[in-house]
């Protein structure tokens, strides 16, 4: 493992975390969508993240491995006046949690900013590092 390691493995988490805000940002744009442009409501979407190795050693990064549909339940909400209502009244919502989904956002925005400082602090420590035989 390289000393520049440190910001391959940061730099995989910081663009694993980014894709996983991009989702999480659909899911909440898309909340209260009744129809997509298949004609069925909204499903959420989840990441799946999983270890990758970084040039052969046990230490590695992470990527994204896939997203995929949420399969809990959509939600039903009585609305008999709304157009695509079914026979009892009832109209298929997405199964978007938002408050489940701000969680999340404030999750990944926060090991963003974790690796990032990560980062600054191993650039601060090699800059130090180069400069020792100086004085």
């Amino acid at each position: 493992m390289s000393m520049f390691s440190i910001f391959d493995i940061s730099a995989s988490a910081m663009s694993a975390q980014a894709q996983r805000m991009n989702v999480t940002a659909s899911n909440l744009a898309n909340a209260d969508s009744v129809a997509g442009p298949d004609g069925e409501a909204y499903r959420a979407k989840q990441v799946w993240f999983e270890a990758q190795q970084q040039g052969g050693s046990e230490v590695g990064g992470v990527r994204v491995s896939r997203v995929v549909e949420d399969p809990s339940p959509m939600r039903m909400e009585y609305r008999p006046e709304h157009p695509l209502a079914d026979d009892d009244g009832f109209v298929t919502m997405p199964n978007v949690d938002p408050t489940s989904e701000m969680v999340n956002m404030i999750s990944a925005s926060r090991s963003y900013q974790a690796n990032i400082e990560v980062m600054n602090t191993s650039k601060q420590l090699m800059t130090k590092t180069l400069t020792l035989g100086e004085n």
